[in-house]
């Protein structure tokens, strides 16, 4: 097992994340707006808007790349996991993070190989350095990730050299290292074409089937999995509206969320936003 199961993690821990009316200012334009959200341990979630919704800033956020004005009260605005402070590194350790910005970062370096890409994540680096001490039990877990997102064979290349979804499964493999607790994946699906869309889908769903608790960030409504039951959809850096799948993506919400009238129809267990 990656982790513990979604259920076990569930009744033992605080929140995953707890945000009490968080305000972004960046000059004079609020990115995020007094934004609250508490989601579970095991509470698999979409995170859902379009560009400029705030979406990146609450990911920002998240993995403390940027910071929230003050309480009036000295409360804490953000807590993950019931802590308000945390090392970069520790929290990395518990909540992993991908996206398309870390993927360019990484398939930028035509000298990064696949396998020391991943065993670097034990060590918060880009890559395997001369003072870093490599143990037996680091090599299996690294391993095992690359074996878990069906990348294993692609051990001996060059990150510069894969495809956006082989790099893709490699940079979730460095993440799994750690046995995060949770996954926070923004954009995931940004540049795979349908089949390897669908192929990654499936292997994001067995990381959920696992126990690894999935934060997807996206704006295609149909890449929100059959396991995710939780969406919030976000306008103007506020909620509009969270809740269950079913209760969330209507056709008046998405509508209003996107400024387009839209309509959901439903594929098998997956949505889908048909505009117009």
């Amino acid at each position: 097992m990656i982790s513990d199961t979604a259920q076990q993690a569930g009744m033992a821990s605080p929140p995953l994340l707890d945000i009490h009316e968080a305000s972004v200012l960046r000059g004079e334009r609020l990115l995020l707006d007094r934004l609250s959200l508490r989601l579970a341990v095991g509470q698999h979630t979409a995170i859902l808007g379009a560009n400029g919704s705030g979406k990146s800033t609450l990911i920002r956020l998240i993995s403390r790349q940027l910071y929230p004005l003050a309480r009036r009260d000295g409360a804490p605005v953000i807590q993950v996991f019931g802590r308000d402070r945390w090392s970069v590194a520790e929290l990395r350790s518990l909540v992993g993070i991908v996206s398309p910005a870390l993927q360019s970062d990484y398939t930028g370096d035509a000298s990064l190989e696949v396998f020391d890409t991943v065993i670097s994540g034990f060590f918060a680096a880009r890559g395997v350095g001369l003072d870093h001490a490599i143990s037996g039990p680091m090599r299996e877990r690294a391993l095992e990730a690359l074996e878990h997102m069906e990348a294993a064979t692609l051990i001996g290349r060059e990150m510069a050299s894969l495809s956006t979804g082989e790099a893709r499964r490699v940079l979730i493999a460095r993440a799994l290292v750690h046995r995060p607790r949770a996954l926070l994946l923004d954009e995931p699906c940004a540049g795979l074409d349908p089949a390897s869309r669908r192929r990654f889908l499936e292997s994001l769903r067995q990381l959920a089937q696992r126990g690894v608790t999935l934060l997807l960030v996206t704006h295609h409504v149909e890449e929100i999995l059959p396991e995710i039951d939780h969406v919030v959809l976000l306008r103007h850096g506020r909620v509009l509206r969270q809740g269950s799948k079913a209760s969330v993506l209507t056709d008046g919400a998405l509508t209003a969320a996107f400024d387009i009238a839209m309509r959901v129809e439903w594929r098998g267990d997956y949505p889908h936003a048909v505009v117009g």
